[in-house]
């Protein structure tokens, strides 16, 4: 059976879904936008700044799940802008210097509340 999975120190979810869930092993992360978990706004920055509060979410996930970035094994990133690939890039990998995981990368038209960025993943564990 599926088992939601929530953290306090990551924004609420915006509709009806679960910030994760645990199926068997494996933990699927829903996408993270730039929300400030406090409250629940896109932070004010460039997308070096979106990108670093949308990996401190997924890290808020993924410790509710007693789990690290070390157990993901495919994540996906949505831009609006593929010109900010590189900054996007550079924030990412410093949560995966060793043994990165599976990655896409896709530009979108929009994302929900006007981020830049959007980043979802599948762990195990």
């Amino acid at each position: 059976m599926n088992q939601p999975i929530h953290s306090n120190d990551a924004p609420k979810a915006i509709g009806p879904y679960s910030q994760a869930v645990r199926a068997g092993n494996l933990v699927f992360l829903s996408g993270q936008i730039p929300l400030d978990p406090v409250s629940g706004k896109v932070v004010e920055g460039d997308i070096r700044v979106q990108t670093a509060r949308v990996m401190d979410n997924l890290a808020a996930v993924l410790a509710a799940s007693h789990l690290s970035f070390a157990n993901v094994v495919k994540s996906t990133i949505y831009v609006v802008d593929l010109n900010d690939y590189a900054i996007v890039n550079d924030v990412y990998g410093e949560r995966f210097k060793e043994n990165p995981p599976a990655r896409s990368t896709v530009q979108v038209a929009a994302l929900p509340r006007g981020a830049r960025v959007e980043i979802d993943l599948i762990a195990v564990g």
